[in-house]
């Protein structure tokens, strides 16, 4: 069944305004941004966010990204601040009040015991002259010059807008403080992100007995041996004094067969790979999943400083993990 309507036309509408509202917001960063950062840097407390309706579902994403990088933040709906929580909130904290008309009743009914608290209070609205910017110590401006509703009724372009201007804000927070990946990594330990973060390749890595190696008196066939018990695809190979001196892989097997040399007799030490690339046990796994991609191979060796093998893991390992 086709539709008569231009559902497509529809959509790209709404994204121009969006866009052009976005885009227009650059022009108010200013005094009023830089006086809000400052406030939240000096704070001693917590970032409390506030807001009704979309403005407080805006303002649940906001306290949650300042959170996340490196601003202890979190959301406080005005209905029941007025019915006890209220008392979350201390005068080491700063407040973030969000109404796009500046007037909503729940949230500037308690921004006289905000003040008395002593909380500093920053406005995110879009009416310069409300109750909610004329209360507060820093404004930013969020004003919209029209919704992406045809109907200019459901909040929209002013949301979009209200939530750039968080994001801006929690990001200048997070380069002036010098908020590192790290940093990061420590709110985010769980998914895939703080895997690939945070796992080491220790954690992770084959050791002991699973750790494939032979000694310089082995053949191609104990390699190959030793190889497919392991099934890391390569087998490291050490010398008399248990320190790395090469590795022997599936890549090597393929260019050994085509030299025709003897499988059964030749020794390992004629046909390893000396210079093997390898990788410490300290190390962020996801810098063992570079240093394969890197150079196209899809094993290491972990040694350790004094180049003994300490462990072995492969493009498996890492996929088992959730590094890759």
């Amino acid at each position: 069944m086709t539709s008569a309507f231009d559902f497509e036309a529809a959509g790209r509408r709404v994204i121009d305004i969006e866009a052009t509202a976005t885009l227009a917001l650059k022009e108010k960063i200013c005094s009023g941004f830089t006086q809000a950062c400052e406030l939240i840097l000096a704070c001693k407390g917590r970032v409390i966010v506030s807001g009704m309706g979309k403005s407080g579902h805006i303002g649940k994403k906001i306290a949650a990204t300042l959170a996340s990088t490196g601003t202890p933040a979190f959301f406080v709906h005005p209905g029941e601040a007025a019915h006890g929580d209220l008392g979350m909130i201390t005068g080491d904290d700063v407040v973030i009040g969000i109404s796009n008309s500046g007037t909503t009743e729940e949230l500037t009914s308690i921004l006289p015991l905000i003040k008395r608290k002593g909380a500093p209070l920053i406005s995110m609205t879009g009416d310069s002259s409300s109750p909610l910017a004329q209360f507060a110590d820093a404004c930013l401006d969020v004003s919209v010059d029209q919704e992406a509703c045809s109907l200019g009724l459901a909040p929209t372009s002013s949301t979009t807008v209200t939530l750039v201007m968080g994001d801006a804000l929690a990001v200048a927070l997070l380069e002036a403080k010098g908020f590192t990946t790290d940093d990061f990594a420590l709110s985010h330990p769980g998914g895939s992100l703080g895997r690939r973060l945070l796992l080491l390749v220790d954690m992770i890595m084959r050791t002991g007995d699973d750790i494939p190696l032979v000694t310089f008196e082995a053949t191609i066939s104990d390699a190959l041996l030793e190889m497919s018990g392991k099934g890391l695809g390569m087998t490291g190979v050490i010398d008399q004094d248990g320190k790395l001196a090469g590795v022997y892989t599936d890549g090597d097997l393929r260019r050994t067969l085509d030299q025709g040399l003897s499988i059964p007799n030749t020794q390992i030490t004629q046909v390893m790979s000396k210079e093997c690339k390898t990788i410490a046990p300290n190390t962020l796994a996801v810098e063992a999943l570079n240093l394969m991609d890197n150079n196209a191979i899809n094993a290491l060796i972990v040694v350790d400083d004094h180049n003994t093998p300490v462990g072995a893991l492969n493009m498996h390992s890492l996929l088992k993990a959730g590094v890759v």
